[in-house]
Formats: structure tokens, C-alpha cells, sequence
């Protein structure tokens, strides 16, 4: 009985029927045998699905490496997106050079070369040094203060124009960030971008060309290779992904 007490406590009687389930395996699979050291109620995974395969960060992560898996650059450096989801999904098949303002342990994965350095200071030492370059749901912190980078509103435009310094020319760049109806700062979150306010970031000597864009809507679902004009205005808080050329 303090067994039964003490899982009665956890849950309330919208969840009668997992507390009823719980009771009946833990009993049965002592019947069969079984030894329980400790009680540890997980009670309603059995009805949920195998996982999530939706959201800005899933889809985003393997739309990207997806990507550099069958452009194949010669050398690839990412800036500031997830290590446990993007890079490690890139660093599977190929090497990959990180920059991030935070500092990383060296990793026992070869594969991932990190580079500690705050974007929004000028950039030279790297200077058209990869012909592939991504940053994933970065961008939209930088001048925040978030990540102890200082506070900067256009910390955002220094450092994708630093971003593009880094780019050779013909070099692709991989970009996302959350999009909206409007620009939005949400301090010291992140910002929400208007799809289209990226356009007006490059300073004119540097000339890009979208070649394509992606987007994840509201829901979490992803949409391929959609026209910009075509969701102005029907998208509170979705995610961006941008495929840029460089061309001067």
C-alpha cells in the first residue's frame, strides 16, 4: 500500500487509468519473475508517438547537412548553431570547423575543429577562408548579451557581414533564424526577423544571390524551396533557411 500511496500522490484522476496500468505491469512483471530495486513512475510514454519530427531545430538541422553532404565543400565552418544537433549530424560524414563567442571543450570527435571568437569584432585572420559556411539559429542572439557577447542592436548585421568576409567567392551560405510579421527584439531572447529584412544587411560591396528558401511554419512542419513573397504577413513565429551564393 505505500507503494500505491505514494504513486497516487504524482498524478491526479485525469491520469487514473496510467496509475491503474503502472500497478497492474509492476505486479505482473514480479510475477514473472522480475526484481524492482526502485519505483520510478514513467506513465504515459506508451501512448505517445516514437518522437518528435517536427520543429525549427529538426527540420533545419537535416535540411543543412543534407546539404553539405551533397555539395561536399572543401572546407566547412559552422557559427554558433547547436553542437549536439547540427554539428554532430555534419561532423557523421565529414570534417567541420566551429566558431562560437562560448568556449568548447576539445572534442574526442576529430571530426569538429573549434575556434572560440566573438563574430561581431572585425574579421581578417579569416578572411575568404571557406568556400561553405552555415549558422543556424545564431544570428538572431548576436548584440543580445545572451551568451556574454557585449550589447550591440546591430550586433546581427556586423556579424553576418563578418560571416561573409570569411566566404570565398562562389562560397555558399547556410543562415536561418526565427521569421515573423515584423522585426522584433524580444531582449534579451532573440530577435524575430521580417523574411525579407535580411536582404538589407550585406554592405553593398558584398553581392549575394538566394538560391533557395526554406521554411518551418507555426506548426512545426517544413516547406521546400518556397517563394519569400509568398508567406509575407502568414507567419507569427516560424523559422527562416536561407541558401545564399557569394558573389563578390
Amino acid at each position: 500500500m505505500k507503494k500505491f500511496k505514494m504513486i497516487k500522490r504524482i498524478f491526479n484522476k485525469k491520469n487514473i487509468r496510467y496509475l491503474l496500468k503502472y500497478w497492474k505491469d509492476s505486479s505482473k512483471f514480479k510475477e514473472l519473475g522480475g526484481n524492482i530495486t526502485h519505483f520510478h513512475p514513467i506513465m504515459n510514454e506508451f501512448s505517445a508517438s516514437a518522437g518528435s519530427d517536427s520543429g525549427h531545430y529538426y527540420h533545419q538541422d537535416l535540411l543543412v547537412a543534407n546539404h553539405i553532404f551533397l555539395a561536399n565543400p572543401s572546407k566547412h565552418i559552422d557559427i554558433g548553431s547547436r553542437i549536439d544537433g547540427f554539428v554532430a549530424h555534419v561532423a557523421a560524414f565529414r570534417k567541420i570547423e566551429v566558431m562560437d563567442i562560448r568556449n568548447l571543450e576539445e572534442s574526442v570527435h576529430t571530426n569538429i575543429q573549434f575556434i572560440q571568437k566573438d563574430l561581431m569584432s572585425n574579421e581578417s585572420e579569416h578572411y575568404q577562408a571557406y568556400d561553405s559556411i552555415s549558422c543556424l539559429h545564431a544570428i538572431e542572439h548576436f548584440g543580445l548579451g545572451r551568451y556574454g557577447d557585449s550589447l550591440d542592436p546591430f550586433g546581427h548585421v556586423k556579424g553576418f557581414n563578418n560571416i561573409l568576409n570569411m566566404l570565398k567567392k562562389d562560397g555558399t551560405l547556410y543562415i536561418s533564424f526565427p521569421i515573423g510579421k515584423s522585426n522584433e527584439v524580444h531582449f534579451n531572447s532573440q530577435r524575430v526577423f521580417d523574411p525579407s529584412d535580411i536582404f538589407s544587411w550585406a554592405k553593398k560591396e558584398l553581392k549575394i544571390n538566394l538560391i533557395r528558401f526554406d521554411f518551418v511554419d507555426d506548426a512545426g512542419s517544413l516547406h521546400k524551396n518556397i517563394k519569400i513573397e509568398d508567406i509575407k504577413n502568414k507567419v507569427s513565429y516560424g523559422c527562416g533557411i536561407y541558401t545564399f551564393k557569394k558573389v563578390s
